[in-house]
């Protein structure tokens, strides 16, 4: 077999009949020559230096970049116990449309009539202001009433005064007048005593001139009483003029007082008519809130209620509707250690699940089956998964993407950084460094600029 000895055993044994020699024969013809084997050491050594587009991959999924246009639930506002459906899961519903009709649960709201007894409340609460309207207008007549009583009752106490001061200026000359006389009266009398003396003058002259002195006399103190009580009622009518502006000062505190208290209880009245007026307005848009309505037009595709009679509670999740118009745009995730790499319109190569492509990260020119994107959005906080968002979005200049793309689909993405050879990321990769670790371009180092020349030290 070896072919060591000259006996041959070719002539006793068929090759052919075994396996063995076969696969012997195989293998001498499987030898590389010198000259493939460096054929194949150029081609390596050149793709080596072929260009290789550094990227950061990420999964994500799709999703839209305006949060209207996003899968919302429905919820009601209010409690309530269902009572009608008017959808299924599946169906087309425009802004609008009338999707539940739900019943009151709450025992102050059964009465079917409580948006008539309420207006009739606000009614009365409205006439009852009116009504406070009318007597504030009452007193306020009746003040000014009081006033021009004053006035009047003033005056005429000020003719009475001077009505009195004349009687007092009238007295008093009077009562000089009656001193005069009194006076002549008692010369009279000492003169005609001086000649009855003499026998010049009878007695009964004497006497009549006594009695006339008494009857002067008599005036001047009836006339003197009658000056001290004239001047009583001067001082009386300045007493009544106080007395007068103190009664009336009270009669108009009265009256303001009770202008006060009646404006105070209009104001009252105002403030319960608003609170009824409040509560007869949420009162009509609570039975306007018995009918759900759809908030914007898309597909209902799932209920979170089940049957009829349900209880539901106000903010509880009744159904989602998906908008029927959307912008897609995809979220992905990235490293903290790669957020730094990614600018805003950073370009981006998605693969979507459900659509073959062919992906060859380095060289994505050479890929199919991909679609372009760039990115919009990125969060400037870090995420509960340990990692940074980004919103990416269709490239106008590039394809669109499929119209039947929906929400949350998978998404591979794959964001292009710098173009290297692909020797430097292979050793990268096995090195284990980031992209971009190192920068190919290098600031120069500024020399230092001395405001004076160096001496050198002896």
């Amino acid at each position: 077999m070896l072919n060591i000895s000259e006996n041959s055993i070719n002539n006793y044994i068929k090759k052919k009949d075994y396996k063995v020699f076969k696969v012997l024969e195989d293998a001498k013809s499987f030898q590389f020559s010198k000259k493939t084997f460096l054929i194949i050491f150029a081609v390596l050594l050149g793709v080596m230096f072929a260009p290789w587009t550094q990227n950061i991959q990420t999964d994500g999924y799709v999703t839209t970049r305006s949060p209207e246009q996003r899968p919302q639930s429905i919820q009601s506002v209010i409690s309530g116990r269902l009572e009608r459906w008017y959808v299924k899961e599946g169906d087309f519903v425009d802004k609008g449309d009338t999707l539940v009709y739900i019943s009151d649960a709450k025992s102050e709201y059964f009465d079917p009539n409580l948006l008539e007894r309420t207006q009739e409340q606000l009614s009365a609460k409205t006439q009852s202001g009116d009504s406070y309207d009318m007597k504030v207008e009452a007193l306020r007549s009746q003040y000014q009433a009081l006033k021009e009583a004053l006035g009047f009752k003033l005056r005429q106490l000020d003719n009475k005064i001077l009505q009195a001061t004349n009687k007092v200026a009238m007295d008093s000359m009077d009562l000089v007048a009656n001193k005069t006389n009194l006076s002549i009266a008692q010369n009279q009398l000492q003169r005609t005593s001086e000649l009855h003396k003499k026998g010049l003058k009878s007695l009964t002259e004497l006497q009549e001139k006594e009695l006339k002195v008494q009857e002067t006399q008599a005036k001047v103190n009836v006339q003197q009483n009658k000056l001290t009580n004239q001047r009583n009622e001067l001082l009386n009518l300045d007493l009544e003029i106080s007395s007068t502006e103190r009664e009336y000062r009270d009669k108009l505190a009265k009256v303001q007082s009770d202008i006060q208290t009646a404006m105070s209880a209009k104001l009252g009245t105002v403030a319960d008519a608003s609170k009824l007026q409040n509560q007869l307005r949420n009162y009509t848009e609570r039975q306007e809130r018995y009918y759900i309505t759809a908030p914007q037009s898309g597909y209902i595709t799932k209920t979170v209620t089940k049957g009829i009679g349900e209880i539901i509670k106000e903010g509880t999740d009744i159904m989602t509707i998906v908008p029927d118009q959307y912008d897609l745009a995809v979220e992905v995730y990235v490293r903290p250690q790669d957020l730094p790499l990614v600018h805003q319109h950073e370009k981006v190569r998605l693969r979507f699940d459900g659509w073959p492509a062919i992906v060859i990260s380095g060289w994505p020119e050479a890929s199919t089956g991909i679609f372009s994107g760039h990115v919009v959005a990125m969060d400037r906080f870090i995420s509960n998964n340990g990692y940074y968002r980004l919103l990416v979005t269709p490239d106008p200049d590039d394809r669109q993407w499929p119209e039947r793309l929906s929400i949350g689909t998978g998404a591979r993405a794959f964001l292009l950084l710098n173009d290297v050879p692909l020797w430097y990321e292979l050793w990268r990769q096995l090195n284990g460094f980031p992209t971009d670790y190192y920068s190919e371009e290098k600031e120069s180092p500024q020399k230092i600029k001395l405001k004076a020349p160096l001496k050198s030290v002896k």
